[in-house]
């Protein structure tokens, strides 16, 4: 069992050094846990991956939690989810508020245009990663059309996609042979549960009891992203820019898609867009006060959700992965989140790409490009980035920041 000041220097480090999304941060802590450390065997770190997998939320932050928690207890487990978000989460703060009072100027929507065509490569190279894992049947192909089709043509609910593909995956299993039966495990502690549900959903009632509507919406938005957000941060971006964008209006699709592109620049999940996206709606809405209150809003409602996955369902690991049922719900899930990832991709590249957007007629609801109205540079710009991320295999920061000093070039 190692010591506290061992666990933190590791975990500050893994927090510190966590960029490139999920795939390199789950790569950077099987080095330093599996290998480096030999806190975890190879067996154990791929079992808490599956599990983590299954929980909504950012795999990467609650295998950072679980392993904290399997070392050293709850304590470690916060220690570790703790360390692994902070450090991403104040630099957004200040990237978010940088954003805020100078994202309107000539020379930074020159420098935007180069992280946004890279986030486009990123998002594709997602994209193509999941397509050799995921779709391995001819059922999990045409779940991943579907759910491109449902969402990009029609605008469903990103939860109902995730749901029909998940029932759907667990009837398919229903003649499946019964899985080797695990160990049994002790009940998770009630009162542990409600604690932290508790905990997490304490800021609703106070927030409508003072009358702060926004906050209040924010809080409850952000709180079902965190419940229905399965399949990494990619996937769920497609609903929260659906939402936050088209439905609500809280913000243009310009200034959502700089938020994904400073989220990729800066350590920890990607997921920690939610966070400036949250503080840029306050800012608008309210000045500074509310940005730094919805800052920190939304980060709890996102994020604190994830400890109590982690310590209620963790000690029940191997049972759960041995469910049949459960097994089949994950797989079409997956094939489901590949279909999200691509409507994403679409959705971003023709507001890159395009000055001009229009919506199909009823009964469909696409966003379709103004042909005329492409943007040359733009499309250099994503080219770049192709050759640098695809081409020479540079690292994520080295082509945001190659790609953002050319779009000023060129602006």
């Amino acid at each position: 069992m190692p010591a506290f000041s061992l666990l933190f220097t590791t975990f500050a480090r893994i927090g510190l050094l966590s960029f490139g999304g999920p795939a390199a941060q789950i790569a950077l802590m099987h080095r330093v846990l599996v290998e480096e450390r030999g806190w975890l065997s190879e067996r154990q770190f791929l079992s808490a991956l599956s599990f983590c997998m299954l929980l909504p939320g950012p795999e990467a932050m609650q295998l950072a939690t679980y392993a904290g928690w399997r070392l050293r207890g709850t304590a470690g487990g916060l220690l570790a989810g703790a360390l692994f978000v902070l450090p991403g989460a104040l630099v957004i703060a200040a990237l978010a508020a940088l954003y805020a009072a100078y994202g309107a100027r000539p020379e930074t929507e020159a420098l935007m245009l180069g992280v946004k065509a890279t986030v486009i490569v990123i998002v594709l190279q997602a994209l193509a990663r999941l397509w050799k894992k995921a779709l391995t049947g001819r059922d999990a192909v045409v779940i991943a059309v579907l759910g491109f089709a449902a969402l990009y043509l029609f605008a469903a609910p990103f939860p109902l996609v995730i749901a029909a593909a998940g029932l759907y995956g667990a009837l398919s299993r229903s003649a499946a042979p019964e899985a080797i039966a695990a160990p049994q495990q002790r009940a998770p502690t009630l009162p542990r549960i409600a604690l932290w549900a508790a905990l997490w959903l304490a800021p609703l009632p106070l927030l409508y009891a003072l009358g702060q509507t926004l906050l209040f919406d924010l809080g409850l938005f952000f709180a079902k992203l965190a419940v229905v957000s399965f399949g990494g941060a990619y996937a769920v971006l497609a609903w929260m820019a659906q939402e936050v964008v088209q439905l609500r209006g809280w913000l243009s699709p310009e200034q959502m898609v700089d938020a994904l592109g400073l989220a990729e620049t800066t350590p920890g999940p990607l997921i920690l867009v939610t966070q400036f996206t949250g503080q840029l709606i306050g800012h608008e809405a309210g000045g500074w006060p509310l940005a730094l209150a919805a800052s920190v809003l939304t980060l709890w409602m996102t994020f604190l959700p994830c400890f109590l996955w982690i310590f209620a369902f963790a000690p029940h690991l191997e049972r759960l992965l041995a469910r049949p049922r459960l097994q089949g719900a994950l797989r079409a899930i997956t094939a489901a989140v590949l279909g999200v990832i691509a409507n994403l991709s679409l959705w971003f590249a023709l507001h890159v790409l395009f000055a001009e957007t229009l919506t199909a007629p009823a009964p469909f609801a696409a966003t379709l490009p103004v042909l005329t109205s492409l943007c040359p540079e733009a499309l250099a710009l994503v080219a770049l980035a192709a050759g640098l991320l695809i081409g020479l295999r540079r690292s994520v920061p080295l082509t945001l920041a190659l790609c953002a000093l050319a779009g000023w070039l060129l602006g």
